[in-house]
């Protein structure tokens, strides 16, 4: 028997491929519904993505496969542009920011053009960690202006420690000269990261999970405490048994769980233990009308970082005769008086809905920690317990990665 543990995306997703596979699956959920870091609420009459805001694309033909065989996408999905944004020094500016450079002051442009144009003629390089890239892709100035104030908002880390290929895909690759032409043009990026994606009509994310846990053995409100490796099977809990086990919880956690395994692999799990991770707080408010449907706030004086305009992904997502709805995320822990007075700051005349606090949302990748994790995943799978997913893998993770991971995981059985 499998045993998952954990019923987000990773979790549902790989049960589900195992099942088409044949094997009998259990699924173990500390909360009372499916979703982890994709839950939705609805609150007075909006939808409240309890965590950011998610949506579905991909550019991963059998994950796109995959999903859409499992979904109606003309029947339950909206097919949506992205419209992204920045509010920066009281003024909106469009994203991403480098073909809005013609905004800012004489003085400004021509640092960042001739530093652009410096290293535009300067040899390819390789970057050894996130600020190297963008200080070596974008200049002094616009590092920071933007770029250095709005990831230390986010990560709250020191840049030059976090690592890149932990970016993967997420990073923006610029072309100096494109740049100053979009600028000259007034140009809009029209192929950058999810440029594009779907969305559901009713109930956001929620409806993705609350459709993937269809049909699945899933256990709410039990959360695990330990695994006892004994006999070539897992003990869950000290009261039943299991043959293989997918892990989609906190790799951290861990050291503190696993018992009967051999020293070194406990070493490798206390190794782990202190990898470094970002909470949210997330503010749901009223708001005006908007057509963004994300906005970027990099001022240092304001403690937010972005607006998700969830009302904008549907209309189902907020009363039929209200106002408009949007989610403010906060990285880290913030007081809901700080929040509420934070919001004066921004846009749209903002009145708070209700709020939530997640410990654990952004995971932070630094030097060495990916080799740490694959040593780990690779001693682990000796013991027939697999890691998936965002906190499990210690990889950023967006939903469609989360289901390529679990992709991967059940091609091995």
């Amino acid at each position: 028997m499998h045993t998952i543990i954990g019923a987000g995306v990773s979790g549902l997703s790989s049960a589900q491929l195992l099942k088409e596979k044949g094997f009998e699956t259990t699924v173990l959920e500390k909360s009372s519904k499916p979703g982890g870091l994709i839950k939705c609420d609805v609150v007075d009459g909006h939808l409240f993505h309890r965590v950011g805001g998610h949506v579905f694309n991909t550019k991963v033909e059998k994950v796109n496969d995959w999903f859409w065989n499992r979904f109606n996408k003309e029947q339950d999905f909206i097919a949506t542009k992205r419209n992204a944004g920045i509010f920066m020094q009281e003024q909106f500016l469009a994203y991403p920011l480098e073909n809005s450079l013609y905004k800012f002051d004489e003085g400004t442009i021509r640092n960042i053009f001739n530093e652009l144009i410096d290293l535009d003629q300067q040899a390819s390089k390789e970057y050894h960690n996130f600020e190297d890239f963008l200080k070596g892709n974008f200049g002094n100035t616009l590092y920071q202006l933007y770029f250095k104030p709005y990831n230390h908002k986010i990560w709250k880390t020191d840049l030059s420690q976090v690592a890149l290929p932990w970016l993967d895909g997420k990073l923006p690759m610029p072309n100096h000269r494109e740049i100053i032409m979009s600028n000259i043009l007034r140009k809009e990026e029209g192929n950058m990261v999810h440029s594009s994606f779907f969305y559901p009509e009713k109930n956001g994310s929620q409806f993705i999970a609350d459709n993937l846990a269809k049909g699945l053995n899933i256990q709410y409100n039990q959360a695990v405490n330990t695994l006892q490796y004994n006999n070539n099977a897992w003990v869950i809990n000290e009261a039943f048994n299991s043959e293989y086990i997918v892990y989609t919880g906190d790799i951290r956690l861990l050291h503190q769980m696993i018992k009967g395994v051999p020293s070194e692999i406990q070493e490798q799990l206390v190794a782990v233990s202190n990898l470094q991770s970002n909470g949210t707080s997330n503010l749901l408010c009223e708001t005006d009308a908007s057509d963004h449907s994300w906005l970027y706030l990099p001022d240092e004086g304001i403690p937010a970082h972005r607006i998700i305009y969830t009302g904008n992904f549907s209309a189902n997502n907020q009363p039929k005769d209200g106002r408009a709805s949007c989610t403010v995320e906060f990285s880290g822990y913030t007081p809901v008086e700080e929040m509420e007075k934070a919001i004066k700051k921004l846009p749209g005349n903002l009145k708070m809905i209700d709020y939530n606090y997640e410990a654990n949302s952004y995971v932070i990748q630094q030097q060495g920690d990916r080799e740490k994790i694959n040593a780990l995943k690779n001693s682990l799978a000796q013991y027939n317990i697999y890691l998936v997913g965002r906190f499990a893998e210690w990889e950023y993770h967006n939903m469609d990665k989360a289901i390529e991971s679990s992709m991967h995981l059940a091609d091995q059985f």
